[in-house]
C-alpha cells in the first residue's frame, strides 16, 4: 500500500487490494476459465437479444421489446463492471485496484444496478397495461413515452449511483486497504474508513431500501392485477401465452431482487454467504436473462429463428 508521506492525519490510501472469493489455491486456473467463459457467454447472449430486437421489425417498435433490449444492454455493462475484475483476481497481479478505479466501479455498479431496478418496474407496468388495459395500451404506452421513461430510469440511476459513491468516498481512508470482497461495494469499502460510518450505513440502508422495496412493491402490485386479469381470459391458450410472457419477467425479478435484499438490508453483516449471493446477482443473473427470455418468450424465439435464417429484415406475409 502506497501512502502520502505527510503527517499521519494526512495519510491516504492510493489503492485497494481486493481479496476476492475464498477458494482453494489449486482451483485458480479452473475458476479463472469458468468466470472468463461466463463473461463471454453473457456478452454474446445479451448481444444476440439486443441485435434481435433491433433488427426484427416486429420487435423494435413494441415497448415490451424496447425495454428488453435496454435490459440486455444494461446486463452487458453490469457484467463488464464486475466479472473481469473477478477473473483477474485469480491472477498474481490482479488484486490491486487504484483508488479512482474503486470509486468508478462502485459508482457504475450502483448506477447500472438501480437503473435495472427501475427498468424491471417499467417492464411490469408495460405488461400491466398490455393485459389489463389492452384497448388503451397503444395510447398509454407508445414508443415515445417508452423512450422518455427509459431515459428517466437512466437519469435516476445515475443520480442514485452518484449519491452512493460520494457518500462512500467522502470519508477518509488511511489504511488498511484490503477489501474483503471481490469488487468495490459499499459494505466492504466502508469497513476500511478511518471515521465514523454510522450515518453512511444508515443512509445506504434507507436509500437502497427505498429504491429496492418501492420498485419491488410496484412490481408485485402490477402482477397481482395481471394475474387477476389473466384468470378472466376465457381460452386456455390465451391464459398460457399471457402467463408465459409474464413468467419470464417474474423469474428475472425474483433472481435479481432476493439476493439484493439479502445483501443490502442486513446492515453490518459479515456473513460468508454474502460473497456467494453477490456472485449470483452480479454474475449469474446477467447470464440467465437471455436464456430466460428466449426460452419462455415465443416472439423472441421466432425472431431469433428469422435472424439466424438471415430474414431479420423481411416481413412475413406467409
Amino acid at each position: 500500500m502506497r501512502r502520502n508521506k505527510n503527517t499521519s492525519l494526512d495519510t491516504v490510501v492510493t489503492e485497494f487490494i481486493l481479496l476476492g472469493l475464498a477458494h482453494p489455491r489449486n482451483l485458480r486456473p479452473l475458476l479463472f476459465l469458468v468466470f472468463f467463459l461466463i463473461y463471454i457467454l453473457t456478452q454474446l447472449g445479451n448481444l444476440l437479444i439486443l441485435l434481435t430486437v433491433w433488427v426484427d421489425p416486429k420487435l423494435h417498435t413494441r415497448p415490451m421489446y424496447i425495454l428488453l433490449g435496454v435490459l440486455s444492454f444494461l446486463d452487458m455493462w453490469l457484467s463488464s463492471v464486475i466479472v473481469p475484475r473477478i477473473f483477474l483476481n485469480f491472477t498474481p497481479s490482479g488484486k490491486v485496484i487504484p483508488f479512482g478505479g474503486c470509486v468508478a466501479q462502485l459508482y457504475f455498479f450502483h448506477f447500472l444496478g438501480s437503473t435495472q431496478c427501475f427498468l424491471y418496474t417499467l417492464m411490469a407496468y408495460d405488461r400491466y397495461l398490455a393485459i389489463c388495459q389492452p384497448l388503451r395500451y397503444p395510447v398509454l404506452m407508445n414508443g415515445r413515452l417508452c423512450t422518455i421513461l427509459v431515459a428517466g430510469a437512466w437519469v435516476a440511476g445515475s443520480i442514485h449511483g452518484s449519491i452512493q459513491a460520494i457518500l462512500t468516498f467522502r470519508l477518509p481512508y488511511c489504511g488498511p486497504n484490503r477489501v474483503d470482497y471481490f469488487f468495490c461495494d459499499i459494505p466492504a469499502v466502508l469497513r476500511l474508513a478511518c471515521a465514523d460510518r454510522t450515518v453512511n450505513e444508515l443512509v445506504t440502508f434507507v436509500d437502497i431500501g427505498i429504491v429496492a422495496t418501492s420498485c419491488f412493491v410496484l412490481i408485485l402490485l402490477s402482477y397481482a392485477n395481471i394475474v387477476h386479469a389473466i384468470l378472466k381470459i376465457s381460452t386456455a391458450d390465451g391464459r398460457h401465452r399471457a402467463f408465459s410472457t409474464c413468467g419470464s419477467h417474474l423469474t428475472v425479478v425474483t433472481v435479481y431482487y432476493v439476493p439484493c435484499i439479502f445483501i443490502y438490508l442486513r446492515a453490518g453483516s459479515k456473513s460468508p454467504l454474502d460473497g456467494a449471493v453477490a456472485v449470483f446477482y452480479t454474475v449469474v443473473t446477467p447470464l440467465l436473462n437471455p436464456l430466460i427470455y428466449t426460452l419462455r418468450n415465443q416472439d423472441v424465439k421466432s425472431a431469433l429463428k428469422r435472424l439466424t435464417a438471415g430474414q431479420g429484415n423481411v416481413n412475413e406475409n406467409k
